[in-house]
């Protein structure tokens, strides 16, 4: 489904959703994941801080959520959080200066499929949460992070997937297609976007083909940890 003007790209059409729905995007993420995506993304947080990473890169950084714990937790790092919603990044920017993060987070928009501000092999570490669905051109995205990263530098992707059980995917594909968009449409006053965001995972590439992909653009050791029953994956990767 495209949620929004049909001649628009991918691209033009998920910086404009999100645009919309930055002001209340936080309160109906917490809502919706009964606060469990604040869990997924500690366990992104704890992955990144055992690398021992210096220089972060967050693709698809959003308000900020996992730029902020990251700074918060993982000594003398750096961050740079990029996104393609210019009102997405100012939720973002008024949340590190309230936590006074200003010097360890550094926001830029840019397109995860043309990071050309970021030099080849310069990054410790990239992080994406909930982002790699959205992306236009899922292939490229994943070579220009490639691109991003130094020699052993690595990738962690947080993502929804499609839960493999019957019954807790039946529960599932109930709450994300009927109880969400009713929600997100009430809250946020865009009942759109919170019909596209669950379309949206189900056509995400299952875990098995998302990890060939990930090989596919050259990264090596590539694993997946799955998350409440299925509901999320997240997958650890080296360049």
């Amino acid at each position: 489904m495209k949620p929004y003007n049909e001649e628009q790209t991918k691209k033009e059409q998920v910086e404009e959703m999100f645009d919309n729905i930055a002001p209340t995007y936080d309160r109906l993420n917490h809502i919706m994941s009964l606060n469990i995506d604040r869990l997924w993304r500690r366990r992104v947080m704890r992955i990144v801080r055992r690398s021992k990473a210096k220089k972060i890169m967050d693709v698809a950084t959003g308000t900020g959520d996992l730029a902020i714990a990251m700074a918060k937790r993982v000594d003398r790092t750096q961050i740079l959080g990029v996104d393609l919603s210019d009102e997405m990044l100012a939720v973002a920017r008024k949340k590190i200066q309230k936590q006074g993060l200003e010097e360890r987070i550094m926001l830029e928009k840019g397109d995860a499929e043309d990071l050309h501000m970021v030099a080849d092999g310069s990054i410790d570490a990239v992080t994406v949460a909930f982002g790699v669905r959205n992306f236009e051109n899922i292939e490229r995205g994943l070579k220009e992070m490639w691109r991003t990263l130094k020699e052993g530098g690595l990738l962690v992707v947080l993502e929804f997937s499609t839960p493999k059980n019957k019954f807790v995917r039946w529960v599932y594909a109930q709450y994300a297609h009927r109880l969400i968009p009713r929600i997100g449409g009430l809250i946020s006053k865009d009942k759109r976007a919170y019909v596209y965001l669950p379309e949206s995972v189900d056509e995400f590439p299952a875990p098995e083909r998302f990890v060939e992909m990930l090989k596919a653009a050259g990264f090596k050791s590539v694993k997946r940890r799955s998350q409440s029953f299925g509901i999320a994956q997240i997958y650890i990767a080296t360049k």
